[in-house]
């Protein structure tokens, strides 16, 4: 390898950053002159450690300098271990360093003018990593990135998430993921927001007991959004989803190079009863859209109540209210009163956070002090707050000493911070002292079902004090061994070093407590064969275990730094740094320094951000471009890698100046006074009239013209639009006109599937529609707003037309740019569902293969679908005619509907139409 020669270099640093990309910008005549001419993603993922190597090989095409700009996304939890950029055949490698030493670099480079970019994009699950280098005409420039990750258990799945965005067309692009997982894989699903029908040609995956393979490959021509341009469809997340085998023991030791892993999630376990106190902020600052999500979410919780639970409510604002003055048992007369209490929580006054927790403790420890508490039950208390204390005790430390004293290691807290304006850290520290975790709420159109996930991961408590115990001559230096708590669909994971001198079998022992009895799991590894399983697999990356440990290490070390007094936190900072540095991780207390080739000023830093560090801030989603971004050295900005364009807006969050443009859309009224002339006066006011009947608005008409007749009312789109079977032509209109109500438009227990919804009269449409299937168990609810899909109680939100594709074992749900939603499963009926934007917009249904409905489909729907008989034509007027449906005679007329199934405005259909 070559090195660049001593002299002719200079530094940047780089204190982290993370998220994937590579940026192009800037004038149309030299778009593609940083061409990217390979990019390849290979993620090797060995018994749920995942290490990640990104290559991108670009050449300058361009007869001048031009910059290329290494852009990428990362998962939050990843730690980048190096980067290197290789040009003209001379390697520049990054190196590890301590980050004051680092920032000393930097800080030296911004005091000689050099200019500094820094860059903290953080989304909700990734984080942003960028470099930028001059290339010379001709040249070619390689980057490589490589990162690290755990891969943590969420809702019965591991979840590998990569970032695919290229910018252009791509001649080399491939994506290997490579998994390894000795306890064999249970299933394997994958999920895209980018695939196309097309572009699924270029996925394949293969797999075999504890093997699998996925390989994306795709063709320029694949590539392509549109024949004959340059775009590129490939834009958005590539996830693999998968689940391993359990044992009876529930978990699994596994060995390599002198370390060991033991992996733990019994799932054979009954539910814990749980005690919990949700307490909820109604200050002012909730006021809107965040108020009425939490009540959406809040009563969707309580529905997911045992009976076995206890529940409470807390709401506050400016004082601190209760709902019942007791914990009350989950019923469903206490569940449903509880709904109506949620319902009417309105926004308003201040926040006092201090009175409403210690109020919650007190519920607590006065239904203990009664004996109200089931035996061998949990006690949860759930905070969501949206901002700092305004209210009563308002200094965090004193309220974070208070709530600890409370607690005093009795209950468990779980801290949610709706949105930006809340301090993270204070709820961290303070979730962190009381056996909790902290979760920031991110404010969108799925802030409710935000909500409902993380309630979803605490929801089912199997074991509590749970122990894990290994021989002392055995291990040393092993991670966290105790857990306050285990929940279904989590998963406990304990690493160490094996002594030298160790014995040829590892026992471990783990105790914990069910609801009502003590439980111990005994467990025995046998070094040489699990050293021998890893040995074989080429495609594993080796002396993973001991990585692992490093880096689960790392985590705790940091989580434990943020409730740990000074002198503690000193030590356990040393000791985290340390390990960063050997192991070459960047983390919050390392960065990396690039070397650059000489003459190259510009210095970036990209740290790695913290979550709190967005506090106060906003993100504004407007026009943002990424690529791979080329230009002239002479004309390069200053400045990190998201770039807005000036222009500043006038309504909105504050946040970055929106993006200018040379057209401006604005909403005004025009008048031409040679060509228009107001109507004469009504002789009465109308509806909109000021004073005196003079209306607040003028109406203008071309001159010479008369006013006409409205038009009749233009052709509607049916509610549903059904083909029927053995019909080539006929398909059948139908229009729901019943009350407000549920509908259980199709059931067919041999397809395994339910579709039911929710129609509203008024408006002649459905406010919601919800598929069921029993194998795989998956729900997919479809409102206005987005489509919701639900497996293994995880929530996945996608809005409408928002490309998706996602294979499952069974089930193929596809997503295209018109909206159209697929579920497809072999030989089944395929079910759509489509938001309709034409005239009579709402939610659609579509069905397709309606032939494969067995004997047994019922419903509102699935009635046509069993003894149809069409009576004959009436003799007075032949566009009626009767269809019996079970006995049951409805009236059909041929009408003009407007088939949605094609792109609004859609397209005019002649079809029987009945109303229901």
């Amino acid at each position: 390898m070559k090195t660049p020669a001593p002299g002719r270099i200079h530094s940047i640093v780089l204190v982290l950053l993370s998220l994937a990309v590579l940026q192009t910008s800037k004038a149309q005549k030299v778009q593609n002159d940083i061409d990217i001419y390979s990019l390849t993603v290979d993620s090797k993922v060995s018994s749920r450690f995942a290490h990640t190597v990104i290559t991108s090989r670009v050449v300058n095409k361009a007869d001048a300098v031009r910059e290329a700009t290494f852009q990428m996304e990362l998962p939050k939890k990843a730690f980048i271990t190096n980067f290197s950029m290789v040009i003209d055949g001379v390697t520049y490698p990054g190196n590890i360093k301590e980050k004051a030493a680092a920032q000393e670099q930097y800080s030296a480079a911004v005091a000689r003018g050099e200019s500094a970019g820094l860059v903290r994009a953080t989304g909700r699950k990734t984080e942003q990593f960028q470099v930028s280098v001059s290339v010379a005409p001709a040249a070619k420039v390689t980057f490589e990135l490589v990162y690290e990750e755990l891969l943590a258990r969420h809702l019965g799945a591991y979840e590998l998430l990569l970032k695919v965005r290229p910018q252009q067309l791509v001649k080399h692009l491939q994506m290997d993921i490579h998994i390894f997982e000795p306890q064999g894989i249970s299933f394997l699903e994958t999920e895209s927001t980018f695939m196309t029908n097309k572009l699924a040609e270029a996925l394949t995956t293969s797999q075999n007991k504890t093997k699998a393979h996925v390989r994306f490959k795709p063709t320029l021509s694949q590539q392509q959004k549109y024949p004959e341009k340059q775009d590129t469809v490939l834009d958005g997340s590539f996830i693999v989803r998968y689940d391993v085998d359990r044992p009876l023991s529930g978990g699994s030791i596994q060995i390599e190079n002198g370390y060991f892993v033991h992996y733990f999630a019994p799932d054979s376990l009954s539910t814990i009863p749980k005690n919990v106190i949700f307490v909820i902020d109604k200050s002012g600052s909730m006021m809107g859209r965040k108020i009425k999500q939490t009540r959406e979410a809040l009563i969707k919780i309580l529905d997911d109540l045992s009976p076995h639970d206890q529940f409470d409510l807390i709401s506050f604002s400016s004082e601190a209210t209760t709902w019942k003055p007791l914990l009350v048992p989950a019923s469903t007369e206490n569940v449903n009163e509880a709904k109506s209490y949620a319902t009417g929580i309105q926004a308003q006054g201040g926040t006092n956070i201090n009175d409403a927790m210690l109020m919650a403790v007190q519920l607590l420890e006065k239904a203990n002090q009664e004996e109200l508490l089931p035996e061998g039950s949990i006690t949860l208390i759930i905070l969501l707050t949206d901002g700092d204390p305004t209210v009563g005790e308002t200094n965090p430390l004193n309220i974070q000493k208070n709530v600890r004293k409370a607690i005093n290691g009795q209950h468990s807290l779980f801290c949610l911070g709706f949105g930006f304006d809340v301090s993270y850290a204070f709820l961290e520290k303070m979730a962190l002292e009381n056996g909790g975790l902290a979760r920031r709420i991110y404010e969108d159109s799925d802030s409710a079902l935000q909500l409902q996930d993380f309630y979803q991961e605490v929801a089912n408590p199997l074991m509590t004090s749970v122990a894990f115990e290994y021989p002392s001559n055995a291990v040393e230096s092993v991670t966290q061994d105790t857990f306050r708590v285990f929940f279904k669909g989590s998963e406990l994971v304990v690493a160490g070093k094996l002594r030298e001198q160790s014995p040829d079998v590892l026992l471990a022992q783990i105790r914990g407590q069910l609801h009502r009895e003590n439980i111990t799991y005994m467990m025995m590894s046998h070094v040489a064969e699990q050293e021998e399983m890893f040995r074989s697999p080429k495609y594993i990356f080796h002396s993973f275990i001991e990585r692992l440990w490093a880096y689960l290490t790392i985590q705790q070390l940091l989580e434990q730094m943020v409730s740990a007094l000074d002198a503690e936190k000193q030590a356990l900072e040393a000791r985290a740094l340390s390990l960063s540095l050997s192991y070459s991780f960047v983390t919050p207390l390392t960065s990396m320094v690039i070397t650059k080739p000489e003459g190259q000023e510009q210095s970036q830093v990209a740290e790695k951000p913290v979550e709190d560090e967005s506090r106060g801030s906003r993100v504004y989603l407007g026009p943002m471009r990424f690529g791979h971004s080329v230009g002239d050295r002479t004309s390069r900005k200053p400045g990190g890698g998201l770039k807005l364009l000036n222009g500043t807006p006038l309504f909105g969050p504050p946040g970055p100046p929106a993006a200018a443009s040379p057209f401006h859309r604005m909403t005004s009224r025009l008048v031409l006074p040679e060509l228009m002339s107001p109507l004469a006066p009504a002789s009465a006011p109308s509806p909109t009239s000021g004073p005196g009947g003079a209306s607040h608005d003028t109406d203008f008409r071309i001159k010479g013209t008369t006013p006409t007749a409205l038009p009749f009312a233009p052709v509607q789109a049916p509610s549903v639009i059904l083909p029927l079977p053995g019909q080539s032509v006929d398909r059948l209109c139908v229009d729901l006109r019943r009350p407000q109500e549920l509908v259980n438009l199709l059931s067919d227990p041999d397809q395994g599937v339910e579709v039911t919804g929710h129609f509203e009269t008024a408006k002649a449409r459905f406010s919601w529609i919800e598929v069921t299937f029993e194998n795989p168990q998956v729900q997919i609810h479809a409102s206005p707003e987005h489509v919701v899909m639900t497996r293994n109680r995880r929530n996945s939100a996608y809005k409408w037309k928002e490309t998706l594709y996602s294979v499952m074992p069974g089930l193929k749900v596809t997503m295209d740019k018109e909206g159209l939603l697929l579920l497809s499963r072999p030989d089944r009926v395929t079910i759509g569902l489509l938001f309709w934007d034409g005239p009579g917009k709402g939610l659609r249904l579509l069905l397709q293969n309606t032939d494969r409905f067995s004997s047994h489909v019922s419903g509102t729907l699935g009635q046509f679908y069993q003894d149809v008989l069409w009576g004959p034509l009436d003799t007075a007027d032949d566009s009626k005619r009767t269809l019996k449906v079970q006995g049951r005679d409805y009236s059909a007329t041929r009408e003009l509907k407007l088939d949605y199934q094609e792109s609004p405005p859609g397209k005019e259909i002649s079809c029987w139409s009945v109303e229901l």
